[in-house]
């Protein structure tokens, strides 16, 4: 059974920063992707970004270039770093782990969810 936990969420003023963190349980983390999601009130949960077992990264038009996925696999844990942060950016972030031989920004492709961390901009 695969457990997520997600961590680092909190009430920031815009233009500020924050640290996701995304522990992992299970020994096959590295040969996965994993995502990130997020859901803001009364909106459908939508693509952040991706890291695959081989690094390759993608992201949401509306992160680019602010936000950065990492990990480290020897810690089973995932990241991410989000910098410039805007109000619209509040909303719940959930980190996610793909389907076997899947990479993808569809939210069907993910099949262990964690329980999600609040993230709050204030303007």
């Amino acid at each position: 059974q695969v457990q997520l936990v997600e961590s680092g969420g909190g009430l920031v003023q815009a233009g500020g920063s924050l640290r996701l963190s995304c522990a992992a349980s299970g020994r096959t983390f590295s040969a996965y992707t994993m995502g990130w999601f997020r859901q803001a009130p009364g909106k459908e949960r939508e693509f952040v970004a991706y890291i695959t077992w081989i690094y390759n990264t993608n992201y949401a038009d509306s992160v680019k270039g602010r936000f950065t996925i990492s990990r480290d696999n020897a810690k089973n844990t995932l990241y991410l770093q989000m910098n410039s942060l805007k109000p619209e950016d509040t909303a719940v972030y959930y980190c996610a782990r793909s389907r076997a031989g899947t990479s993808g920004s569809s939210y069907s492709e993910y099949d262990y969810w964690g329980q999600g961390t609040q993230v709050t901009v204030s303007s």
